[in-house]
Protein backbone atom coordinates (compact mmCIF):
# COMPACT_ATOMS: atom_id res chain seq x y z
CA UNK A 1 0.00 0.00 0.00
CA UNK A 2 1.70 3.09 -0.89
CA UNK A 3 1.07 6.18 1.58
CA UNK A 4 1.03 9.60 0.22
CA UNK A 5 3.52 12.07 2.19
CA UNK A 6 1.01 14.88 3.77
CA UNK A 7 0.90 17.47 6.65
CA UNK A 8 -1.74 14.99 8.41
CA UNK A 9 -2.05 12.61 11.27
CA UNK A 10 -1.14 8.93 10.18
CA UNK A 11 -1.67 5.89 12.47
CA UNK A 12 -0.09 6.17 15.42
CA UNK A 13 0.77 2.18 14.91
CA UNK A 14 1.91 2.65 11.35
CA UNK A 15 4.17 5.80 12.78
CA UNK A 16 5.45 3.46 15.33
CA UNK A 17 6.73 1.43 12.77
CA UNK A 18 8.03 3.45 10.18
CA UNK A 19 9.50 6.36 12.14
CA UNK A 20 9.42 5.68 15.74
CA UNK A 21 8.88 8.63 17.98
CA UNK A 22 9.07 10.72 15.41
CA UNK A 23 6.54 13.61 13.71
CA UNK A 24 3.82 12.38 11.87
CA UNK A 25 5.22 14.46 8.77
CA UNK A 26 7.44 11.35 7.67
CA UNK A 27 8.72 13.70 4.96
CA UNK A 28 10.22 15.83 7.38
CA UNK A 29 11.88 13.39 9.76
CA UNK A 30 13.88 12.43 6.68
CA UNK A 31 14.89 15.69 5.73
CA UNK A 32 16.11 16.04 9.17
CA UNK A 33 18.02 12.76 8.66
CA UNK A 34 19.92 14.02 5.84
CA UNK A 35 20.74 17.30 7.02
CA UNK A 36 21.85 15.96 10.01
CA UNK A 37 24.00 13.21 8.20
CA UNK A 38 25.53 15.95 5.54
CA UNK A 39 26.29 18.26 8.35
CA UNK A 40 28.30 15.10 9.46
CA UNK A 41 29.96 15.04 6.08
CA UNK A 42 30.93 18.23 6.33
CA UNK A 43 33.91 17.70 8.52
CA UNK A 44 36.27 15.60 6.32
CA UNK A 45 37.43 15.89 3.19
CA UNK A 46 37.99 12.54 0.34
CA UNK A 47 38.92 11.10 -2.87
CA UNK A 48 36.49 11.46 -5.43
CA UNK A 49 37.59 8.85 -8.36
CA UNK A 50 35.67 9.56 -11.48
CA UNK A 51 35.68 7.00 -14.59
CA UNK A 52 34.21 7.32 -18.08
CA UNK A 53 34.00 4.62 -20.55
CA UNK A 54 31.97 4.83 -23.67
CA UNK A 55 31.66 1.42 -25.79
CA UNK A 56 33.97 -0.59 -23.36
CA UNK A 57 36.52 2.12 -24.01
CA UNK A 58 37.96 4.25 -20.44
CA UNK A 59 37.51 7.97 -22.26
CA UNK A 60 37.98 9.51 -18.82
CA UNK A 61 39.82 8.76 -15.43
CA UNK A 62 40.56 11.81 -13.14
CA UNK A 63 40.96 12.08 -9.12
CA UNK A 64 40.13 15.09 -7.01
CA UNK A 65 40.61 16.01 -3.61
CA UNK A 66 36.79 16.76 -2.27
CA UNK A 67 35.95 18.73 0.61
CA UNK A 68 32.96 21.08 2.06
CA UNK A 69 33.07 24.95 1.61
CA UNK A 70 32.35 27.77 4.01
CA UNK A 71 29.04 28.27 1.38
CA UNK A 72 28.10 24.24 1.98
CA UNK A 73 29.63 23.59 -1.64
CA UNK A 74 31.99 20.86 -2.35
CA UNK A 75 35.23 22.31 -2.96
CA UNK A 76 37.46 19.79 -5.61
CA UNK A 77 41.31 20.58 -6.30
CA UNK A 78 42.78 17.87 -9.20
CA UNK A 79 45.27 15.59 -7.83
CA UNK A 80 48.49 15.75 -9.87
CA UNK A 81 49.64 12.98 -11.41
CA UNK A 82 45.88 11.80 -12.11
CA UNK A 83 45.74 12.51 -15.82
CA UNK A 84 42.57 11.85 -17.83
CA UNK A 85 42.61 8.78 -20.27
CA UNK A 86 43.55 9.71 -24.11
CA UNK A 87 40.65 10.25 -26.07
CA UNK A 88 40.08 8.47 -29.53
CA UNK A 89 38.38 9.17 -32.11
CA UNK A 90 37.17 6.23 -34.33
CA UNK A 91 36.90 6.56 -38.82
CA UNK A 92 36.87 9.94 -40.64
CA UNK A 93 41.33 9.58 -40.77
CA UNK A 94 41.21 10.10 -44.67
CA UNK A 95 38.01 10.79 -45.81
CA UNK A 96 37.33 14.12 -46.85
CA UNK A 97 40.46 15.76 -46.42
CA UNK A 98 40.22 18.90 -43.89
CA UNK A 99 36.15 18.92 -44.36
CA UNK A 100 36.29 14.85 -42.93
CA UNK A 101 38.60 15.90 -40.21
CA UNK A 102 36.33 19.37 -39.25
CA UNK A 103 33.53 16.66 -38.97
CA UNK A 104 35.58 14.13 -36.86
CA UNK A 105 36.83 16.77 -34.40
CA UNK A 106 32.98 18.25 -33.86
CA UNK A 107 31.70 14.93 -33.57
CA UNK A 108 34.07 14.36 -30.53
CA UNK A 109 33.73 17.93 -28.73
CA UNK A 110 29.94 16.71 -29.32
CA UNK A 111 30.53 13.48 -27.24
CA UNK A 112 32.67 15.34 -24.98
CA UNK A 113 30.37 18.06 -24.15
CA UNK A 114 27.62 14.84 -24.10
CA UNK A 115 30.03 12.86 -20.95
CA UNK A 116 30.38 16.19 -19.26
CA UNK A 117 26.41 16.66 -19.20
CA UNK A 118 26.20 12.96 -17.70
CA UNK A 119 29.67 13.24 -15.05
CA UNK A 120 27.42 16.44 -14.25
CA UNK A 121 24.36 14.82 -13.61
CA UNK A 122 25.99 12.56 -11.44
CA UNK A 123 26.37 15.25 -8.75
CA UNK A 124 23.11 16.38 -9.17
CA UNK A 125 21.20 13.55 -7.96
CA UNK A 126 24.32 12.39 -5.42
CA UNK A 127 23.91 13.32 -2.30
CA UNK A 128 20.20 13.67 -2.25
CA UNK A 129 19.13 17.53 -1.23
CA UNK A 130 16.92 17.63 1.38
CA UNK A 131 15.07 20.91 0.04
CA UNK A 132 14.71 19.11 -3.12
CA UNK A 133 12.61 16.70 -1.56
CA UNK A 134 10.84 18.92 0.91
CA UNK A 135 10.24 20.97 -2.77
CA UNK A 136 9.29 17.69 -4.52
CA UNK A 137 6.86 17.15 -0.95
CA UNK A 138 5.31 19.96 -1.54
CA UNK A 139 4.26 19.84 -4.93
CA UNK A 140 2.68 16.14 -4.15
CA UNK A 141 5.72 14.13 -5.92
CA UNK A 142 6.65 12.29 -2.78
CA UNK A 143 5.17 9.01 -2.16
CA UNK A 144 6.17 6.51 0.78
CA UNK A 145 6.45 2.59 1.22
CA UNK A 146 7.06 0.83 4.40
CA UNK A 147 8.72 -2.30 3.29
CA UNK A 148 10.07 -4.09 6.29
CA UNK A 149 13.11 -2.36 8.58
CA UNK A 150 13.02 -0.02 5.74
CA UNK A 151 11.22 2.87 4.62
CA UNK A 152 10.96 3.37 0.30
CA UNK A 153 10.81 6.88 -0.39
CA UNK A 154 9.93 7.82 -4.29
CA UNK A 155 10.80 11.36 -5.61
CA UNK A 156 9.16 12.34 -9.08
CA UNK A 157 10.74 15.07 -11.02
CA UNK A 158 13.29 15.60 -9.10
CA UNK A 159 15.42 16.82 -10.91
CA UNK A 160 14.28 16.94 -14.03
CA UNK A 161 10.56 16.57 -15.52
CA UNK A 162 9.87 12.92 -15.68
CA UNK A 163 12.39 11.85 -13.93
CA UNK A 164 12.34 9.75 -10.15
CA UNK A 165 14.38 8.55 -7.70
CA UNK A 166 13.97 5.82 -4.65
CA UNK A 167 15.49 6.41 -1.43
CA UNK A 168 15.64 3.38 0.60
CA UNK A 169 15.60 4.46 4.45
CA UNK A 170 16.51 2.78 7.54
CA UNK A 171 14.30 4.97 10.36
CA UNK A 172 16.04 3.49 13.03
CA UNK A 173 19.45 3.91 12.03
CA UNK A 174 18.44 7.01 10.47
CA UNK A 175 20.39 6.15 7.67
CA UNK A 176 20.20 5.54 3.22
CA UNK A 177 20.45 1.87 2.88
CA UNK A 178 19.71 2.23 -1.22
CA UNK A 179 19.22 4.73 -3.97
CA UNK A 180 18.54 4.33 -7.39
CA UNK A 181 17.85 6.80 -9.89
CA UNK A 182 15.68 7.07 -13.25
CA UNK A 183 16.68 9.73 -15.78
CA UNK A 184 17.80 11.03 -19.17
CA UNK A 185 20.18 13.17 -19.85
CA UNK A 186 19.27 15.23 -23.37
CA UNK A 187 16.17 13.31 -24.34
CA UNK A 188 13.76 10.90 -22.59
CA UNK A 189 14.05 7.67 -23.99
CA UNK A 190 16.45 8.06 -26.42
CA UNK A 191 19.26 8.45 -23.54
CA UNK A 192 16.94 7.26 -20.65
CA UNK A 193 19.56 6.34 -17.87
CA UNK A 194 20.20 4.56 -14.58
CA UNK A 195 22.17 5.57 -11.60
CA UNK A 196 22.84 3.70 -8.55
CA UNK A 197 24.32 4.49 -5.51
CA UNK A 198 26.14 2.00 -2.87
CA UNK A 199 26.44 3.54 0.73
CA UNK A 200 29.30 3.22 2.92
CA UNK A 201 29.39 4.00 6.71
CA UNK A 202 32.26 5.48 8.73
CA UNK A 203 33.24 4.90 11.96
CA UNK A 204 30.95 7.76 13.09
CA UNK A 205 28.24 6.20 11.49
CA UNK A 206 27.95 8.91 9.18
CA UNK A 207 27.32 7.30 5.76
CA UNK A 208 28.07 8.40 2.26
CA UNK A 209 27.79 7.38 -1.27
CA UNK A 210 30.77 4.92 -1.44
CA UNK A 211 30.38 4.05 -5.26
CA UNK A 212 28.09 5.65 -7.87
CA UNK A 213 27.22 3.86 -11.50
CA UNK A 214 25.64 6.13 -14.16
CA UNK A 215 24.39 3.87 -16.74
CA UNK A 216 23.44 5.24 -20.32
CA UNK A 217 22.63 2.18 -22.11
CA UNK A 218 21.85 3.51 -25.64
CA UNK A 219 25.02 5.18 -25.70
CA UNK A 220 27.48 2.33 -24.26
CA UNK A 221 28.30 5.10 -21.92
CA UNK A 222 29.37 4.08 -18.29
CA UNK A 223 30.23 6.68 -15.41
CA UNK A 224 31.53 5.66 -12.77
CA UNK A 225 32.52 7.70 -9.44
CA UNK A 226 34.11 5.90 -6.04
CA UNK A 227 34.78 7.99 -2.88
CA UNK A 228 37.07 6.95 -0.79
CA UNK A 229 39.92 7.86 1.96
CA UNK A 230 37.52 9.45 4.11
CA UNK A 231 39.63 11.76 6.68
CA UNK A 232 38.49 14.71 9.37
CA UNK A 233 39.66 17.95 8.63
CA UNK A 234 43.14 18.01 10.20
CA UNK A 235 43.17 14.63 10.77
Amino acid sequence: MTIRLALTVVPVALTAVVFAQTPPDRGAAIKEALAQNQKALRQYTWIETTTVTLKGEVKKQEQKQCSYGADGKVQKTAIPGAAPAKEQSSGGGRRGGRVGKAIVENKVDEMKDYIEKAVALVHQYVPPDPQKIQAAQGAGNVDVQPSGATTMLTVKNYVKSGDSLALGFDPTAKAMRSFTVKSYVEKPKDDDLSLTVTFGSLPDGTSFPEKVVLDVTAKKLLVNVANSGYKKGGA
